[in-house]
């Protein structure tokens, strides 16, 4: 078939997204979309890219990040991204989202890992999509709406308690309207103070939103230690109550006392999961990354400040150094510091092998873009997965890490039209060497940029070439692909 079309990508290793074996091939885009896959020999291209001996790879999509401000702030703030080969991400996890939400002052963390009250201003999702049609960026966005957010507007910041019946309602409410003008869902951070109060029915009442309009549940569940398979269950019976999908955030065993503890917890999910819909992202790091907590500090989980209000010079330092200069506990350190921001080193290994080498899985970075020394996922997550974990752990095959970054998510989260190579999808494309691909950001070095990436395209633009962004800015929002019509 001869045509001639704006790009063709030529002799490429193709991973289509769906886990199905490698091919060679050739790739045309026109515009945004792509137009055809196979022998295009008999095409043409106003740009014609030899690919011979690299990998080509429908672009990846992040299942779990805080970009909400960062989709904000233009193609430069998401180069962490795009350099990895993430063309989409998903926003307002583990119930913090930047709309709908205005405040007058500092939010409360961990909202302020979105940053201070200049960036809370977005009354309404329909607010935060013209926000993103004014700002674009290089990488798409699926939004959620966090319950969070919702408390502090609904209960005027007074949310260490449960809400009552009107508060519940106003939340009810805005949840309604947001998954209207296009929230993808409805998240929940239970494990932290200002949503710990809100009991089970609290999250259903509001939750009933998303039987009406239509959208997805996904959490950071209220335990993720000693009471996990608990915190399943209630996050199971949530997703059965309001007819939603459900989504575990993160998924994770944390502290020594629970490690090993993934095949109880994949056993439950499995055996819940036979008669409702759920998945999980995770990020392939033994250490998460939050807000510093003071009261949950443990004497056996190494931490590491990523941000300080008072202190930034301490950003990248271990607590215990840090108490140790100043000659007060640990945890008075961590109270002088604040606010701020840490890693915890809690997890388990083998842990988080079994759990992303789980068939629900999908891959989600849950970096933090504003910390001034993040936690190195930010930067080195997918290249992580294709380089360590496939090619030196062979954990599992690239078709199917490939799957779990693209098809699998597009899937889980009802994206139309990505997450796959095949014509007429949208041309979010990422090119790299599967021999070399590998993350470089480390605890001591977490903005290290990734090696292998060779060139990005976000609806049919290229966004990263030649180790730099471009400055297009060709992203999108992608309204709730689950909207009732």
């Amino acid at each position: 078939m001869a045509f001639r079309c704006d790009l063709i990508i030529r002799d490429a290793t193709i991973l289509d997204g769906t886990g199905a074996p490698r091919f060679q091939g050739d790739v045309a885009v026109e515009g945004d979309r792509i137009r055809a896959v196979g022998d295009l020999s008999s095409a043409s291209g106003a740009r014609e890219v030899i690919a011979t001996g690299r990998a080509l790879a429908p672009g990846f999509i992040d299942a779990h990040t805080h970009d909400d401000r960062a989709v904000l702030c233009g193609p430069a703030c998401q180069h962490c991204k795009v350099s990895q080969g993430v063309t989409s991400v998903v926003v307002g996890n583990c119930g913090v989202s930047l709309a709908p939400l205005r405040v007058s002052k500092r939010p409360i963390p961990p909202l302020d890992l979105l940053g201070d009250e200049s960036w809370f201003t977005l009354g309404s999702f329909a607010e935060y999509a013209d926000a993103l049609g004014r700002n674009p960026t290089n990488v798409n966005t699926l939004a959620f709406c966090g319950h969070m957010s919702l408390r502090v507007e609904a209960m005027d910041g007074d949310v260490y308690r449960a809400a009552n019946d009107r508060e519940i309602a106003q939340m009810q409410s805005r949840l309604r309207e947001a998954l209207q003008q296009g929230a993808a869902g409805f998240t929940t951070g239970l494990y932290y103070p200002p949503n710990a109060q809100a009991p089970t029915d609290e999250v259903i009442a509001v939750g009933e939103a998303l039987a009406e309009v239509g959208g997805i549940y996904m959490t950071h569940m209220r335990d993720e230690a000693d009471g996990v398979l608990d915190s399943i269950r209630e996050t199971l019976r949530i997703g059965r109550e309001t007819r939603a999908e459900v989504v575990i955030s993160h998924h994770k065993c944390s502290m020594p006392e629970n490690f090993g503890r993934s095949t109880d917890t994949l056993a439950l999910i499995d055996r819940m999961g036979q008669d409702q819909p759920v998945a999980f992202d995770v990020y392939p790091y033994p250490a998460g990354s939050t807000v510093l907590m003071p009261d949950r500090l443990r004497q056996d989980v190494p931490v590491q400040i990523t941000w300080s209000v008072p202190h930034p010079e301490q950003a990248g330092r271990n607590l215990d150094d840090i108490a140790r200069d100043w000659g007060v506990t640990r945890k008075a350190a961590a109270e002088k510091l604040l606010p701020a921001g840490a890693i915890y080193f809690q997890m388990d290994e083998a842990d988080v092998r079994r759990i992303m080498a789980h068939p629900r899985s999908m891959i989600g970075s849950d970096g933090i873009p504003h910390d001034a020394k993040p936690h190195p996922r930010l930067w080195g997550t997918f290249p992580r997965v294709l380089g360590h974990y496939v090619r030196d752990v062979g954990l599992f095959s690239l078709e199917t890490a490939v799957h779990k970054m693209t098809g699998r998510t597009a899937q889980v989260f009802g994206i139309p039209d990505r997450g796959t190579i095949r014509p007429g999808a949208f041309a979010d494309l990422v090119l790299f060497d599967s021999t070399t691909i590998r993350d470089m950001a480390t605890y001591a070095d977490p903005t290290a940029q990734s090696l292998g990436v060779e060139e990005v395209w976000t609806n049919g633009e290229s966004v990263f070439a030649a180790g730099d962004i471009t400055g297009a800015a060709p992203g999108r929002f992608i309204a709730n692909p689950r909207r009732a019509a």
